[in-house]
């Protein structure tokens, strides 16, 4: 539950859905009838269902409206607002957009505040949209002009607050040296677990307890989740698109992180969490508060809504289509598939998806028969027929099998030798263009069954016209020598046009 992207600084508009990597726009909620008051939701005006991504959400019955969230929201954010009428219109800000030293110790001065609280305060304001960086300074954004009258407006910048938690609680510098670091980076995938755990519970909930719901989340991490785990030796067809999609990014911690490292964790997600007022903390335990609520209710919402709307592909080519789902996480990416493939012919999708499929972009390549899955057996027939193009018959025997067995697909059953090590050729060369190099250790560990020397003969023979540069580069960063040897001897010997 966590945003980087801005757009929702942009402009005034009524709340709509992204489908990105991470969920951005918050739905709004209905505005209460004039004169209702508080809690007596028999006088509220009842709004019209909106179409899904469109409009205000209406306020279920016994929830805060925004009327009662919004004070919440102007108090935490308080300093944020004075900071912001007394910088107006600022000449001159730095790279970043925060202030000067002159100016920071200045504000401090005028609103009795250290120069340490200025620069926080102005942090906030930019974040929330109450300062707009331009032309090299800075300028009050539309949501200072709106604060006093517009509580949506005050609720959706208080969520972009909520969206950056992690800054507000920084990791020491010197847990940078430990596991602590690595723990918290995987940690931060495990906050939406929690906080929907905590929104059903809606009471205080033990440190303990919720340090064991941490501790099976990074355990299961750790392990790979893993029901592709077991599909070595051969990689899946999209093996290179999760691996670069950051699933895999991250070093692999062996043992399970100690007690006293996960408890720190949560500590420090629980800090960060009660310094944007989403969380309160009492007595060794945690609970979310009314604005916490709202927030995991509206995300919540969203994630069902962002499965039937898409987040503004669907006029573009399949080119642009498959560049920017490489950024988002599985299911935010299929959803625009879906919308994307509805959006045209069906023959007219698979035939561009293809045409981008036999790109040199091997990633893409993976991207694409992914988009591929959502036409289903309407695909079919084109799909077979790449089965004769050597860039696309694995990929292209992977799909049609996956038509026929929904139980899932074990590579190894569907791949000959030669096809199984030009996939592996390929997904590695999408690691090699858009991931990590020290990933491909893993990727050799997966797919040579405890014969590497094996793996790069049938690779060099491969035919796969990045076979070399993968193989150099895996003998460039494979910890044991003799497999890096190994390596070495077989990008040689394509170079040199053996087999």
């Amino acid at each position: 539950m966590t945003s980087r992207n801005p757009r929702d600084r942009d402009a005034p508009l009524p709340p709509t859905t992204g489908t990105g990597a991470t969920v951005t726009r918050l739905p709004g909620t209905a505005r209460r009838a004039d004169g209702a008051q508080p809690g007596r939701s028999a006088n509220r005006r009842r709004t019209p269902k909106p179409a899904p991504g469109r409009g205000r959400v209406p306020v279920p019955d016994g929830f805060p409206g925004p009327g009662e969230l919004a004070p919440l929201a102007r108090r935490m954010l308080a300093d944020a607002v004075r900071i912001a009428r007394w910088a107006g219109e600022l000449e001159a800000v730095d790279k970043r957009g925060e202030l000067l030293p002159d100016d920071a110790r200045a504000a401090g001065r005028a609103l009795a505040m250290t120069v340490g609280a200025a620069a926080k305060a102005w942090g906030q304001a930019l974040m929330v949209g109450l300062i707009e960086p331009r032309d090299g300074g800075a300028a009050p954004g539309w949501r200072l002009h709106a604060w006093e009258h517009d509580d949506e407006a005050v609720l959706r910048g208080w969520s972009a607050l909520f969206d950056a938690w992690t800054l507000l609680a920084p990791v020491p510098p010197a847990a940078l040296r430990g596991v602590f670091a690595l723990l918290a980076g995987q940690a931060v995938d495990q906050a939406p677990q929690l906080l929907s755990f905590l929104h059903l519970v809606d009471g205080p909930v033990a440190d303990g307890e919720l340090m064991e719901l941490l501790r099976r989340g990074l355990d299961e991490r750790r392990r790979g989740g893993g029901e592709f785990a077991a599909l070595s030796p051969v990689p899946h067809a999209a093996s290179a698109v999760s691996a670069v999609r950051g699933t895999c990014r991250e070093p692999q911690i062996d043992t399970p992180p100690s007690v006293s490292d996960v408890a720190a964790v949560l500590d420090w997600m629980l800090d960060g969490l009660t310094a944007v007022g989403a969380v309160v903390r009492r007595d060794a335990a945690a609970e979310l508060s009314p604005l916490g609520h709202w927030a995991v209710r509206a995300k919540l919402e969203e994630i069902c809504t962002v499965a039937q709307t898409a987040a503004g592909h669907i006029e573009q080519s399949a080119l642009e289509l498959l560049d920017a789902c490489a950024n988002y996480t599985p299911g935010p990416a299929r959803a625009e598939y879906r919308a994307w493939v509805a959006a045209r012919p069906v023959d007219r999708a698979v035939a561009e998806l293809l045409e981008v499929a036999r790109g040199e972009d091997a990633l893409l390549r993976g991207l694409a028969f992914e988009a591929l899955r959502v036409a289903g057996g309407t695909a079919e027939q084109v799909v077979r027929s790449a089965v004769d193009e050597p860039v696309l018959r694995p990929y292209a025997l992977l799909w049609l099998a996956e038509q026929l067995d929904e139980g899932g697909v074990i590579p190894s059953d569907v791949l000959s030798a030669e096809d199984a090590a030009w996939l592996w050729v390929d997904t590695a060369a999408a690691v090699l263009d858009h991931g990590e190099t020290e990933l491909l250790v893993g990727h050799v560990e997966g797919a040579s069954a405890g014969d590497p020397v094996r793996l790069f003969a049938r690779a060099r023979q491969s035919g796969h016209p990045r076979a070399a540069s993968v193989l150099t580069a895996v003998s460039s960063v494979h910890p044991d020598p003799a497999v890096a040897r190994a390596a070495r001897r077989s990008a040689f010997s394509v170079h040199r046009g053996g087999a």
